[in-house]
């Protein structure tokens, strides 16, 4: 097929003035290289993290937008502190979107890529939030027949992040896990993971109706950080399954403390574990999110043996190897419409997700809400 000479992609720019810009910006269409293929881009979710380079430091509750169709254009203000944070992007236009899926319309000359034509592939390689995507032929990961560019738009962040957390709970030898923010998308995934592959799992969530909805999913060990009686609930679950591993999505304030104290407390429960250096099984903590931007709090009641650390995805893979990075998505693409399943509240074209209005819902991490952008619907 013949392809455009121009296609439009979302960039972020951090201007000198202190302002943040997003913008739709033609871009002249890549000629692949032999390994490369070209994605017509067909949907591509909004994840909390593609929310840092979108909006980074910029105080989004005043963003405004101006124009229609391709010309619109959305600012906001960004502090002297968030200014001083993102010195090393001021000027630079940086493209959006972490994952994405579509259908191959062109290819190199390399026989690999060649036989891509014409499928439909999902792809983590940034610059997502376009209209086309060219990137190594290797990076995409065929669908299966009958699985559609919606089906595998979210097939790497939540679903790897997920499967990479019980990875590394093996790997550091752990036998359960911790998991907080545990009603989102990804949260709901990794329930249904563990349940398959028998892993026991402590949800903390916020909320009395997050909790029910876990347990309506047959989570077994759901505990709510607003009820009084969090931390011994809290306490309880960890004594129970033995989880001596966290994965924290909201990075700031007391939470990752909280859970090593609790951590601490249940393995005090077992006959003769008291020492004055604390536990002897090794507690960790790893912050994998900024839902809470305010500081990490520690209060080190918890003996000596623990750790608060962060953690990637990008870095587990490359530390963890191909072989299990294949692994992973051979797995991904097989349970796409059960395990992995997405579900998403809203469909919007690529100017829709730069109106102030609708920012400022996708931008609220709503629990059960998740966007989906459709790049080739009408601008």
């Amino acid at each position: 097929m013949s392809l455009p000479v121009h296609y439009l992609q979302m960039l972020s720019t951090v201007t000198p003035e202190g302002e943040l810009r997003m913008e739709l910006v033609e871009k002249p269409m890549a000629v692949p290289k032999p390994s490369q293929i070209i994605v017509r881009v067909e949907a591509t979710p909004i994840n909390p993290s593609d929310h840092g380079v979108m909006f980074g430091w910029a105080s989004m509750g005043a963003a405004v937008s101006s124009g229609e169709g391709a010309q619109t254009v959305l600012k906001a203000p960004v502090s002297a502190q968030g200014m001083a944070v993102m010195k090393a992007r001021i000027g630079q236009g940086l493209p959006v979107g972490n994952e994405g899926a579509g259908t191959v319309v062109a290819a190199g000359e390399d026989e690999y890529a060649q036989s891509l034509i014409g499928k439909t592939v999902a792809v983590m390689g940034g610059g997502m939030y376009g209209q086309y995507r060219c990137v190594e032929a290797g990076m995409a990961l065929p669908l299966l027949p009958g699985d559609t560019a919606k089906d595998g738009a979210s097939c790497f962040v939540n679903p790897l992040t997920a499967l990479c957390m019980i990875e590394t709970m093996r790997m550091e030898d752990h036998t359960a896990l911790v998991h907080t923010a545990a009603a989102s998308n990804l949260g709901q995934m990794l329930n249904r993971i563990c349940q398959a592959d028998g892993v026991d799992v402590v949800n903390i969530v916020r909320k009395k109706e997050q909790a029910e909805l876990l347990v309506g999913m047959g989570a077994k060990y759901v505990v709510n950080s607003s009820a009084d009686s969090f931390m011994a609930d809290l306490t309880d679950a960890i004594h129970e399954t033995g989880a001596t591993l966290a994965f924290d999505a909201t990075g700031g304030g007391t939470l990752a403390s909280s859970i090593l104290s609790a951590m601490e407390a249940a393995a005090a429960r077992t006959p003769g574990a008291y020492s004055i250096y604390g536990s002897i099984k090794h507690k960790q903590v790893y912050l994998y999110g900024g839902l809470d931007t305010s500081a990490t709090s520690l209060n080190r009641g918890y003996g000596m043996a623990w750790g608060v650390g962060g953690w990637l995805l990008p870095n587990f893979l490359a530390k963890a190897g191909d072989e299990v990075a294949t692994r992973l998505r051979t797995r991904v693409a097989k349970e796409l419409k059960t395990t992995f399943a997405s579900h998403y509240t809203d469909e919007i074209s690529l100017s829709e997700a730069l109106q102030a209005e609708t920012v400022a819902r996708y931008n609220a991490k709503a629990t059960g809400q998740k966007f989906l952008i459709c790049p080739q619907m009408d601008v």
